[in-house]
């Protein structure tokens, strides 16, 4: 048995709630269980240098965790002056993988950075990141084709993620932190609506894990992926 009770092909209670900041030009809350990030999208009329007059547009990511996201307080990076090593790998695979969802040349020279700040923390919280930050850059796109800025949705197909691992000697799917602390592996699994695989982070913490393993996990990633496929199809068409 799973500490949380949930069978192995289960993912925690999902809920994407839309239209969280007032001046986001996108935004949505998600909760996947006990881990909430707050997600918004920025348009801004201007590319990063090394992109110039290239015709195409860019989507970039910025993750953070509030203090008290954890049960102890961790010093706010800015107070450090620094970003952690961990943070800045988790801001690029956020922005590598909402960028697979889009079409560069329809949105044109312009960017859109997503903002994914984590309220709290109870595991998955970059596979929930990417999850809604996809919801908050739909819904920014949405407002370039209603005010006549795109020709058609720059948005190509859905981007979702989630955890995988091995726990008690079998796959599991969405971790938690009670799970993750003790896995034998885990993983982070990355895919577009479509079925593709976008970026797959695997790991044993332990004793190697076997292909049939791999495999296993990989199904329970395909079957969560299209579980958050829907929820973000609901949070968007009720946006």
């Amino acid at each position: 048995m799973r500490p949380s009770g949930r069978e192995a092909d289960q993912l925690r209670p999902v809920s994407i709630e839309t239209g969280v900041a007032k001046h986001a030009e996108g935004s949505c809350l998600i909760r996947m269980g006990d881990t909430h990030v707050l997600c918004t999208a920025s348009i801004e009329d201007r590319t990063p240098p090394w992109m110039r007059n290239s015709g195409l547009g860019w989507v970039t990511a910025e993750y953070g965790m509030l203090p008290r996201a954890t049960n102890t307080r961790n010093r706010r990076e800015a107070a450090l002056g620094k970003q952690s090593g961990r943070t800045q790998e988790i801001q690029r695979l956020i922005g590598r993988a909402l960028r697979a969802g889009v079409d560069r040349v329809v949105l044109g020279e312009r960017q859109i950075t997503v903002d994914c700040d984590v309220i709290q923390a109870d595991g998955g919280t970059r596979c929930a990141a990417i999850t809604g930050g996809w919801v908050a850059l739909r819904l920014a796109a949405e407002k370039l084709v209603r005010a006549g800025e795109v020709s058609e949705n720059p948005i190509v197909d859905h981007v979702a993620a989630v955890s995988c691992g091995i726990h008690g000697g079998r796959p599991v799917l969405d971790l938690d932190y009670a799970e993750d602390s003790e896995a034998g592996a885990d993983a982070n699994i990355v895919m577009t609506g479509s079925g593709g695989l976008v970026e797959v982070q695997m790991s044993a913490e332990g004793a190697p894990f076997s292909r049939q393993e791999l495999d296993v996990m990989l199904e329970l990633a395909h079957k969560g992926v299209a579980q958050l496929v829907a929820a973000q199809k609901a949070a968007v068409e009720g946006a």
